[in-house]
């Protein structure tokens, strides 16, 4: 498994890569979860995808996307100040021009790559790892998100808690609370897997 990150396509491989992301949301965010989402053609897509965001895929050795998630400068449009603003203590996100905005995470985690004997998916942590990174090289500190508890309680299990921005509220089947997370060198050290392989960072960038 690699993990890679892809704004605008440069190639038909990266096309297909970003085709293939947009068809796992249909099947975890629509079909798994049965979150109320537009899917179309068996993609699930929204206008936040319409805003240039680089995206974090998860790549198996057999080419299968099983992992993504959806980054955005926080100081522009963000489902968190514009879909979830219930979510904030006071409807508002005081973002900054260090805070990046996660979204659309998911991982497919009835692959068997990736499964290993850890009680969180090696998918997930390779993804957190590949956040972190990016964030690390593009010279982002914070992470914004809204997630649901079983989520948030995967990511105190992985040394990596939410900071709450307000409370937890019900939307639709889901337990919704929008949070923060650090970003910085040494998370990405605890966070990152054992066997974890990236093309996020140029070897030239790399601490020795």
């Amino acid at each position: 498994m690699q993990v890679v990150a892809i704004s605008k396509p440069r190639n038909s491989h990266e096309e297909k890569l970003l085709h293939a992301q947009f068809e796992l949301r249909a099947r975890v965010f629509s079909g798994r979860l049965s979150w109320d989402v537009e899917v179309k053609d068996g993609i699930e897509k929204d206008r936040f995808d319409a805003l240039d965001p680089t995206y974090i895929l998860a790549v198996q050795t057999d080419g299968l996307v099983t992992g993504c998630v959806r980054l955005l400068p926080a100081v522009g449009p963000t489902m968190v100040n514009d879909v979830f603003s219930a979510l904030l203590a006071d409807g508002r996100l005081y973002s900054h021009a260090a805070m990046i905005e996660s979204s659309r995470f998911c991982v497919d985690t009835a692959s068997d790559q990736g499964r290993g004997d850890s009680s969180i998916h090696e998918t997930t942590l390779a993804m957190f790892a590949g956040i972190v990174e990016w964030c690390v090289a593009h010279r982002f500190t914070e992470i914004v998100t809204v997630t649901d508890l079983r989520f948030e309680r995967i990511l105190s299990r992985a040394g990596w808690p939410l900071n709450r921005l307000g409370p937890s509220i019900r939307i639709g089947s889901t337990a919704a609370v929008a949070g923060t997370l650090p970003a910085d060198r040494d998370v990405l050290l605890h966070l990152m897997p054992s066997n974890y392989r990236s093309q996020i960072t140029p070897p030239s960038q790399r601490a020795a």
